[in-house]
């Protein structure tokens, strides 16, 4: 149920951003679902071979070519997902920070007091 919860929470950050960022585009509220099922999906099993094979540049950048594998994944799901549009990698740099600002501000609200 948590993780169900979160799917819905990601969906309704992506469908906030792109309501107030020009240059992404969403259709619907259902595509925002698939952007966040996609968008984890991808974080799950294509993000860590990215980082993998591109730990030199990341280590010599000091972790800031992140933003760009981030990127990266976001215009791959643009690619993979009708209804969801990015229009170019710097967008996509700014939408992935804003996503995941949003992402910490709504999954804290989600978080049990645990004492």
């Amino acid at each position: 149920m948590k993780l169900i919860t979160k799917l819905l929470l990601n969906a309704l950050a992506v469908f906030i951003i792109a309501y107030f960022l020009k240059g992404v585009n969403v259709d619907s509220y259902l595509t925002a679902i698939i952007v966040a099922v996609v968008l984890s999906i991808l974080n799950l099993f294509v993000k860590p071979v990215l980082i993998v094979l591109t730990l030199p540049i990341t280590v010599v950048t000091l972790g800031l070519f992140l933003l760009i594998i981030n990127a990266l994944i976001i215009l791959l799901a643009d690619k993979l997902i009708d209804g969801f549009s990015v229009n170019s990698i710097w967008i996509a740099v700014l939408f992935s920070i804003l996503l995941s600002v949003l992402q910490s501000i709504l999954h804290s609200l989600l978080k049990d007091d645990k004492k």
